[in-house]
């Protein structure tokens, strides 16, 4: 059963979620020649103040504009 991690920075609509979901464990199980139903995939949404890139957050380099 393979899982998928994915981890990104907050604020896209649950539909655009949604379908990151649906493709990434549509391609994986064609990839992989596994049962859709097999994979699993967790999608974690970390706030722009708590993902850091180099020696700012994200929050930090959008506020830059």
């Amino acid at each position: 059963m393979p899982i998928i991690q994915i981890s990104l920075v907050e604020g896209r609509s649950p539909d655009k979620i949604r379908n990151l979901i649906r493709e990434v464990a549509e391609v994986t199980a064609k990839t992989i020649e596994a049962p859709l139903d097999s994979i699993k995939v967790i999608v974690t949404e970390v706030k722009p103040e708590h993902w850091g890139s180099g020696a700012e957050t994200i929050a930090e380099r959008r506020s830059k504009g």
